[in-house]
């Protein structure tokens, strides 16, 4: 029988105030910093999501933490922990391709995956706007961002919540974590915009990549790159 895999969230260094809690992570994973090794903080201050973006959080109010994975394969990682961050934050969250977790149409979490799979680790950055209020978010993102609207002190809890929600998705085998992911696609069957293209989002395909029915009949399969609902964020 094999040994089973460590818990996530240890050993775990958390940060008063971090410039990003993924360098950190990284830093770790690079100096040999084991399997499920979590870096948290109260406030980011130079933290960022995909596509280069700046992740912005009052201190205290988000949860921020960025998980150490070692691994063969990390292909569908981005899925698993979108996944894993829509279960918590509840019934009506929905996943906009690749990990976007949105709740009531609203952004509520920011997920990057950065690493060196080449030697065999990924860090996994999480940012849940746990307790936000919508005057905590700078104007020009009020009308995307959301929140699960709790309080501080439920920031703890929902960092426990994720840890194991990630441990249950890190562990499905790929038929059944797409399975799960399909039935909360937020862009199927919708029109969808991208820089080079749009068409309509026919669900995900076996690799994870988004399918998008094009003009004449053909398709398309994305690997990456930001996604909208066409006319919409």
């Amino acid at each position: 029988m094999s040994a089973p895999a460590p818990a996530l969230g240890r050993p775990r260094l958390h940060l008063r105030v971090t410039g990003s809690t993924n360098d950190r992570a990284a830093a770790l994973a690079a100096a040999g910093a084991p399997h499920g090794t979590l870096v948290t903080a109260g406030e980011q201050r130079a933290g960022r999501g995909r596509q280069g973006r700046a992740w912005v959080a009052p201190a205290g109010r988000a949860l921020l933490a960025s998980l150490v994975l070692r691994g063969p394969d990390f292909a569908l990682l981005p899925l698993a922990a979108g996944l894993a961050v829509a279960r918590v934050a509840g019934d009506g969250a929905l996943i906009k391709w690749p990990n976007d977790v949105l709740v009531d149409g609203r952004k509520v979490a920011g997920i990057l995956a950065e690493g060196r799979p080449q030697e065999g680790w990924a860090v996994l950055g999480v940012g849940v706007n746990v307790a936000v209020r919508p005057g905590d978010l700078p104007a020009a993102l009020r009308d995307r961002a959301g929140t699960l609207g709790l309080e501080p002190d439920h920031v703890e809890p929902t960092l426990a919540e994720l840890l194991e929600a990630l441990a249950e998705t890190l562990a499905l085998e790929p038929a059944s974590l797409l399975a799960a992911y399909r039935a909360l696609d937020a862009l199927d069957g919708h029109e969808v915009a991208w820089d080079g293209g749009r068409g309509r989002a026919e669900g995900i395909d076996d690799e994870g990549r988004l399918v998008v029915a094009l003009d004449g009949g053909r398709r398309a399969a994305l690997n990456a790159g930001e996604v909208h609902l066409a006319g919409g964020a």
